[in-house]
C-alpha cells in the first residue's frame, strides 16, 4: 500500500490551515465511506479521529465538507488539513554502511539488514537505509508523493532482511516504478513459518487492509468488502516437523502482505511479535522443547523473512536481470537448529 507523506506547505485562501495530506482514489476503488476510506490510508490513524476531523471541517472532499459516512468515488481528490505546519522533513545524510550487491550508472541492489528502517518516518528519523543512501550517492531522484525518500521505489519491513534496487536517475526511477505498479517485478522471499500448509505449493488470494482493531496490523478481509486485493505465490522448501522453510513470491506488495497471508492461513511467520508467531504455536509441552524454541527465539529476535531475490527489466538495457542473496546467519543458524532437532528427537 502506498504512503502518502506531506506535501509541500501550502496553506488555503479560506481558512489559512496547512495541507497535511492530499490523496486521489484510486480508479478501481469501490464506494466506500470517506472515514473507512481514510482508515485504510493513513498510518496509525483511529477511524474516531478520522471522524471528530471530518466533523471539525479539517477533511474535505472535492474542495468540499462532508459528512464521514460521505461514499468517494473513483477520482475524487481528499486534502486533509491540520492549523499546524506540516513537519520539517529535510533529509539528513548520515555515513552509515550500505551493503551494495551490484551498481551501475541506472541503479544499485541493497542487501537490507534486519532491523533497519528503510526510510524516516515517524519515530525513526534517522539511521535509516534513505539517510545513508543520501551520504553515499548525490542526486537520487524522487517520485510525486515520494519527498524525503530518494531513490526508492518499494520498500521491506523494519525487521525483514534482504535485497531492494535504488533508482539512481530519473529514467530509472519511472522505468522501476512502472513495473512494480504492473506487478511484473519478480520477488521471491524465504520465510520460516509454524506448521506446515497441506498442500507443497498453493496461492493465497486474499484482500489486505489496516486492521479495524489495531492501525499497526494488516488483516485479512476474505470476503472482500474492505483493504486491497492481495495475491501471494507459496511452495514449502522444507518441512521440519513443527516448522516449515516456505518460498513467497509477491504477484502484489501490500503492507506485511506475507506476514498477514501466512497469519491468515495459520501459519504465522516464526517469532513474528506483531502476528502472534512469537508464541510457541507446535510441538511438544515438554520443557526441553520449549527451551529449545525460546532459544530459536533469541538467535532470530524478529520476523523470519528474507527477501532473497529480486528480478527486473533494466531500464538502461532493457534486459531482464535477476540478482540472489545470501540467508543471513540468524536465519541460517535457525534453521540449522530445526534441522539438528528433527533428526534427533
Amino acid at each position: 500500500m502506498p504512503d502518502f507523506p506531506p506535501i509541500s506547505e501550502e496553506t488555503s485562501q479560506d481558512d489559512d490551515l496547512f495541507i497535511h495530506h492530499h490523496l486521489r482514489v484510486d480508479p478501481g476503488q469501490a464506494l466506500l465511506r470517506i472515514d473507512k476510506f481514510l482508515m485504510d490510508r493513513l498510518p496509525n490513524v483511529s477511524r474516531s479521529r478520522i471522524q471528530a476531523a471530518v466533523k471539525a471541517g479539517f477533511i474535505k472532499l472535492n474542495n468540499q465538507e462532508v459528512k464521514a459516512n460521505h461514499k468517494v468515488h473513483p477520482g475524487d481528490e481528499i486534502k486533509i488539513y491540520l492549523p499546524v505546519p506540516p513537519r520539517d522533513t529535510e533529509l539528513i545524510p548520515e555515513d552509515i554502511p550500505l551493503s551494495i550487491q551490484y551498481e551501475d550508472d541506472e541503479l544499485l541492489v541493497v542487501n537490507k539488514p534486519a532491523g533497519m528502517v528503510v526510510h524516516p518516518a515517524y519515530n525513526n528519523w534517522t539511521g535509516t537505509l534513505v539517510n545513508g543512501l543520501a551520504y553515499h550517492f548525490q542526486h537520487l531522484p524522487t517520485m510525486k508523493n515520494n519527498d524525503g525518500r530518494p531513490g526508492l521505489v518499494h520498500r521491506i519491513d523494519k525487521d525483514t532482511s534482504g535485497l531492494l534496487v535504488i533508482a539512481k536517475t530519473e529514467m530509472a526511477m519511472y522505468h522501476l516504478a512502472k513495473q512494480f505498479f504492473n506487478h511484473t517485478i519478480e520477488r521471491t522471499y524465504y520465510a520460516i513459518v509454524w506448521g506446515a500448509p497441506v498442500e507443497d505449493t498453493g496461492t493465497i488470494d486474499v484482500h489486505l487492509g489496516r486492521s479495524l482493531k489495531d492501525r499497526r496490523v494488516t488483516a485479512a478481509f476474505p470476503e472482500g468488502d474492505f483493504g486491497r486485493r492481495a495475491i501471494t505465490h507459496y511452495k514449502v522448501l522444507k518441512r521440519l516437523r513443527y516448522v516449515s522453510l516456505l518460498q513467497c513470491n509477491l504477484e502484489t506488495g501490500r503492507t506485511h502482505q506475507i506476514r498477514a497471508h501466512m497469519k491468515y492461513i495459520g501459519h504465522p511467520l516464526f517469532n513474528d511479535a506483531t502476528y502472534g508467531g512469537d508464541q510457541i504455536l507446535k510441538g511438544t509441552v515438554f520443557s526441553k522443547y520449549r527451551a529449545f524454541v525460546k532459544n530459536c527465539f533469541k538467535i532470530i529476535p524478529r520476523q523470519a523473512l528474507h527477501a532473497k531475490t529480486l528480478g527486473f527489466i533494466h531500464p538502461g538495457t532493457n534486459e531482464y536481470v535477476k540478482f540472489d542473496s545470501e540467508l543471513p546467519d540468524d536465519f541460517n543458524t535457525v534453521l540449522e537448529k530445526w534441522e539438528d532437532y528433527i533428526q534427533y528427537h
